[in-house]
């Protein structure tokens, strides 16, 4: 079910500029019984890329109660929060557009997740490469058409999820979560100044790391980095923490430093 502007609805205006042009932002929230978790860090990451692009900012108050109201009252499940900068605008050019439109559905928590943080996830490696757009890096705008490919690409090979790399062959994330790995207890995470999304649960690990006093490296890393890894592991908001058991044919174990973060994660 969707809702746009907090009322009922099964189709949107064909002159949004999310539609026409990709004009927006989006994050996805894990809900707990119809509680939306990490809801600051969610909010602090939208607003910064509506910055970024020069949106207009809706009512996040207004928003919380729509958010609320669509929320399944399932232990799990998950919301997608969507901002458009609304209708209309002379081709690319923006200018008076500043009614945005909000846009919110529910899904279900996707059941093999769990099997995921448990049992860990096998990578394949993409060919398709990341662009070089340091302007979005790091915000998770509407145009997602590379992500797109890269799902495609991976679904073709039979692949759970894959290790993307840019154009430079540096690591960036995988199709649909950010990567850590561990060697020599330094904890090790691609630099997204870039390239790709930063997610709420990075930001989650990276402080928890910072607060233990765990080693963190960001940089730009070769694949051949993270294939000499001690542990691998992912993480989004809505999978939280799953290790990586494989990556093509290189195996890892699941360790106790992406253990130690699931369960600081979960507590």
């Amino acid at each position: 079910m969707f809702w746009v502007n907090g009322q009922p609805a099964s189709m949107i205006s064909l002159s949004d500029r999310s539609f026409q042009y990709g004009d927006g932002c989006f994050t996805t929230i894990l809900t707990k019984e119809g509680v939306a978790q990490h809801w600051p860090l969610h909010i602090k990451r939208m607003q910064a890329c509506l910055d970024r692009l020069v949106i207009k900012s809706p009512d996040w108050n207004q928003v919380k109660v729509w958010v609320d109201q669509a929320a399944l009252k399932d232990s799990l499940a998950g919301i997608k929060l969507h901002v458009s900068r609304g209708e209309g605008g002379r081709g690319y050019n923006p200018t008076g557009v500043d009614s945005v439109t909000t846009t919110i559905s529910h899904f279900s928590y996707p059941s093999h997740y769990l099997d995921w943080q448990e049992k860990g996830v096998d990578l394949g490696i993409c060919g398709y490469k990341l662009g070089i757009m340091p302007l979005l890096a790091g915000h998770k705008h509407n145009n997602r058409l590379e992500q797109v490919l890269l799902r495609g690409e991976m679904e073709r090979v039979g692949c759970q999820d894959g290790v993307v790399m840019n154009i430079y062959d540096h690591v960036v994330e995988t199709t649909m979560a950010n990567l850590f790995w561990s060697k020599h207890d330094i904890l090790y995470t691609p630099s997204l100044a870039s390239s790709g999304v930063a997610g709420v649960i990075r930001r989650m690990i990276l402080k928890d790391a910072q607060v233990s006093g765990i080693e963190v490296s960001i940089g730009e890393f070769s694949l051949d980095h993270l294939i000499c890894a001690d542990e691998v592991f992912m993480t989004n908001s809505i999978l939280g923490v799953a290790p990586v058991r494989k990556i093509d044919r290189s195996h890892f174990p699941i360790g106790a430093i992406t253990r130690r973060f699931q369960e600081n994660l979960n507590s």
